[in-house]
């Protein structure tokens, strides 16, 4: 695998991709691979996450909002910090995909929406973009199969509506991104987490991307 050491310039890589695309794998893997601190996404100890699934049009918000909260804070943490970190989901996701999807579902209040939407532009006038956003792009039978392998319980009672519907925001919030650099892998055609190939693949990937930074 290519080494590579991040210039103390480049703070803050991150992950996004739809449910089971393989976010918190690759953090592990490239954290290691590059020495870089890694932030997970916060689901063990999320207090929302499994009544939402039981009851989404009850949680939503809540929901939303811890998200939006701890992603936030991360942010602040990392361009505030001395270290290269790589991010587990972005705060991007929150705003453009998973709390417009619940708002189109009826999920989640008008009301509570604009609210919401308010906080995040607010939120966002006081920080920067990933240096690299790293996209993992994956279709539903992918998805599919990395959910059913994780067995997470409150993961069983999401549809393939549900994870179709963000798919497609996901890929118009793609298309549509410009305010940093952006690598797309495709989920379909590697398997980082059993081929080390695969996984060199990904790296050199990577690394050619952060050559070009600075």
């Amino acid at each position: 695998m290519t080494e590579f050491k991040s210039s103390p310039e480049i703070k803050h890589i991150a992950i996004a991709g739809n449910i089971g695309a393989g976010k918190t794998t690759l953090c592990e893997q490239l954290g290691k691979q590059f020495n870089w601190r890694v932030h997970f996404e916060s689901t063990d100890d999320n207090p929302y996450l499994s009544d939402f699934y039981n009851d989404m049009q009850r949680w939503s918000f809540n929901l939303q909002v811890y998200f939006l909260n701890n992603r936030y804070r991360q942010i602040l943490n990392i361009q505030n910090g001395d270290h290269t970190v790589i991010q587990d989901r972005t705060i991007y996701e929150d705003a453009y995909i998973f709390a417009p999807n619940l708002h189109d579902m009826g999920l989640m209040p008008t009301r509570d929406f604009n609210n919401y939407r308010d906080l995040f532009e607010l939120m966002m006038s006081q920080v920067k973009a990933p240096d690299l956003l790293i996209y993992l792009k994956a279709d539903i039978s992918t998805l599919v199969s990395h959910i059913q392998s994780r067995g997470r319980d409150y993961e069983g009672s999401m549809s393939l509506d549900y994870l179709k519907r963000l798919n497609e925001r996901y890929e118009n919030w793609i298309s549509d991104y410009t305010v940093g650099n952006l690598l797309v892998i495709n989920a379909n055609e590697v398997d980082f987490k059993n081929n080390p190939e695969d996984l060199g693949k990904v790296v050199n990937m990577v690394s050619a991307e952060l050559h070009g930074l600075f």
